[in-house]
């Protein structure tokens, strides 16, 4: 076979390191934006952070200078959706699209960029990380965490043990697990600890009269063998005026495998117990904690930093950025001036290709700000009534919604709120929560899902606790608001605001 040349023309899309750079940020979080822009000044000399800005954030003397920093914005909910546009257009004709990034930093060279020592760099989105009110915040003070066994040797200092029984005591409390439980075959655990040369080796009863000792320790419930034997010892230290406590304990010790039945009836006839009783006895198994270890949970919890804040001044909505999620950056000027146009050798090339790569970050950081607050705004305008009736205001709403009104791709929507969160006076949001989709209503109109759970939460818990409101009921009394949706979906929605069925419903009310 003869080979042949054969010419295809295609067109193949590639995007430049810089603008790859913006789309990277534009997606990452609060706390991996922090990270980033620490890894950049670290590895970047011509970056810094300009503590004179951050200083001025904390001694804020003038007003108007501190809402330009924040980048406030101020929304009428009362105008029409043609100020709307113009208000998003309005925060949007300073961003760089990314389009204008990849023509600009294309056109832009590593070898040709202009040498500017005093230029203007620094970035106008995030400010320092202090509070801005000049008060100490007692929240950024590392507190001491205790662990469960340094709470469990706490106790162990202040009980007079033997010098043997406290080495043994030390030993269970290191074979502890998180939810307050030790390994069920504590012969095994000792095994290796028993001194044959001393010719005196651990005994049976021995352990058992330490480990007695220790399950009085605080949390009630903990060094456990298994869940019968930690609910066991919370009862035994229940005070023993309760009627039902007795019951209780016979419960958990014969009948553990049947507390957890439907049918109530047939438990009352196993054990031979009124209905009274058997109430009684569950409502005490239920207030036991059967991970004891998890109630002394000292790690710090993670709080969430939003993006955005949004709250109502006088008749109007502004909409801000968070301006301690990141500190303002800067081109450090004596490294700047060290450049020379003249000079070619390695270490001015050095200076000149950290300065362009500086530049670059803060432009992407300052895109994406910009980008950010622009998608705030609109789904602020979209989604006002939101704000003034709660999740059964919520307007169904799509990513192709925003991006139609900001003329942007919904890829860079779905980057922009991910992992984005906005603070509004009611609560704490991630952007994504505030897109759904549509129910349709037998007068023409629409409803999102957000709404009807809310909707369908409020009926909840409205009912009867003695009759609750079955799926077929629930779906009738939609039905009469006008919002036609079958009875699975209504079991959908329920499921997912964690709302048992009617007969779970009915079985809790009866054991309380």
């Amino acid at each position: 076979m003869r080979p042949s040349l054969q010419l295809k023309i295609g067109q193949q899309l590639t995007m430049t390191p810089q603008l790859q750079q913006a789309i990277k940020l534009l997606q990452l979080s609060t706390l991996e934006l922090s990270q980033e822009i620490t890894e950049q000044l670290y590895s970047n000399p011509l970056l810094e952070i300009d503590e004179d800005l951050a200083n001025s954030s904390v001694n804020n003397e003038d007003s108007k200078s501190t809402s330009e920093t924040e980048g406030i914005i101020s929304v009428n909910l009362s105008d029409d959706e043609s100020s709307a546009q113009t208000i998003a257009a309005d925060a949007s004709d300073t961003s760089v699209t990314e389009t204008e990034l990849d023509q600009d930093w294309t056109a832009t060279s590593t070898t040709d960029i202009p040498v500017d020592a005093n230029w203007d760099g620094n970035l106008s989105g995030p400010a320092s990380s202090s509070s801005g009110t000049g008060e100490f915040d007692w929240e950024q003070v590392y507190q001491v965490t205790q662990s469960l066994q340094d709470h469990l040797l706490w106790q162990l200092n202040l009980t007079p043990f033997s010098e043997r029984d406290r080495l043994l005591a030390e030993i269970f409390i290191d074979s502890i697990d998180a939810s307050g439980f030790i390994p069920e075959d504590i012969e095994n655990t000792f095994s290796h600890h028993s001194n044959a040369e001393a010719d005196d080796p651990i005994e049976h009863d021995e352990l058992i009269a330490v480990l007695h000792r220790l399950q009085q320790f605080d949390p009630p419930g903990v060094f456990a063998r298994s869940i019968q034997e930690c609910l066991l010892i919370q009862l035994f230290q229940i005070k023993s005026d309760n009627q039902y406590i007795e019951q209780a304990i016979n419960l958990v010790s014969n009948f553990i495998n049947d507390i957890g039945s439907i049918d109530l009836l047939a438990l009352c006839k196993k054990t031979q117990y009124d209905p009274e009783e058997l109430q009684g006895a569950l409502k005490i198994i239920k207030s036991l904690n059967p991970r004891p270890g998890d109630y002394l949970d000292m790690t710090q919890p993670d709080y969430i930093a939003p993006d955005v804040y949004v709250e109502k001044v006088s008749d109007r909505w502004e909409v801000r950025l968070n301006s301690n999620n990141a500190p303002k950056l800067k081109i450090n000027e004596v490294y700047s001036n060290l450049i020379k146009r003249s000079d070619n050798s390695d270490q001015n090339q050095y200076l000149k290709d950290n300065l362009t790569e500086a530049k670059w970050f803060l432009r992407s950081l300052e895109s994406r700000n910009e980008t950010l607050m622009r998608v705030a705004v609109t789904i602020i305008e979209l989604q006002q009534d939101f704000l003034e009736l709660g999740p059964i205001g919520m307007k169904p709403m799509i990513l192709s919604d925003v991006a139609a009104r900001l003329d942007l791709h919904e890829s860079t929507i779905s980057r922009v709120t991910t992992a984005k969160y906005l603070s509004t006076p009611i609560g704490i949001f991630e952007l994504k929560y505030f897109f759904s989709s549509h129910v349709g209503t037998s007068t023409a109109g629409e409803y999102s899902s957000t709404a009807v759970c809310a909707i369908l939460k409020d009926l909840i818990a409205g009912e009867q606790r003695s009759k609750p409101l079955s799926d077929n009921k629930l779906m009738a009394l939609l039905e009469d608001q006008g919002i036609p949706i079958a009875r699975r979906t209504v079991a959908k929605y329920r499921e997912s605001l964690g709302i048992p069925s009617s007969s779970q419903r009915k079985r809790f009310e009866n054991i309380l």
